[in-house]
């Protein structure tokens, strides 16, 4: 269980409806629990992959997130996690999130890729959002992320 932070508020589909490009059998993206985040002034509506088979799915085959939306990977461990772009067809940046919600890293990623991004530091939580949405909001590392459900 993700903790109370986190929102189950589907999206709802059809039954059997499948988004454009999300191949048969993938989760769709709203088929995802949801959190709410914030960091300094902005709120972010994340998508949750808190279990191995989400955390392997995570934005494939998604071509477009809206303004303020991205998805909160959780992990039981705390590590240095790495992520690639292998069928992540939007370039994204990631924040790479200490247990207290400290950004200890970002790092940007070209679409369709399987280049390493790791973190310089362990971590329990990645966040991923659009290219460049961290820095034209001015967040670095050393801020902090409130919302984050416990693992």
């Amino acid at each position: 269980m993700l903790g109370a932070a986190v929102l189950f508020a589907m999206q709802p589909q059809a039954a059997g409806a499948q988004s454009p490009g999300v191949p048969a059998g993938m989760k769709q993206p709203g088929d995802f629990p949801k959190v709410k985040l914030t960091v300094g002034m902005y709120l972010i509506d994340a998508s949750v992959a808190a279990n191995e088979a989400d955390r392997e799915q995570g934005l494939m085959y998604r071509n477009k997130l809206a303004p303020n939306e991205g998805m909160l990977f959780v992990f039981d461990e705390n590590a240095g996690h790495c992520f690639w772009m292998k069928n992540t067809e939007i370039p994204l940046s990631i924040a790479f999130i200490r247990d207290d919600g400290i950004i200890t890293d970002l790092d940007e990623m070209k679409a369709e890729t399987t280049d390493n991004h790791c973190p310089t530091h362990n971590g329990r939580y990645a966040l991923e959002m659009s290219k460049g949405w961290f820095a034209a909001k001015g967040i670095k590392p050393g801020a902090q992320i409130t919302g984050l459900p416990q693992p």
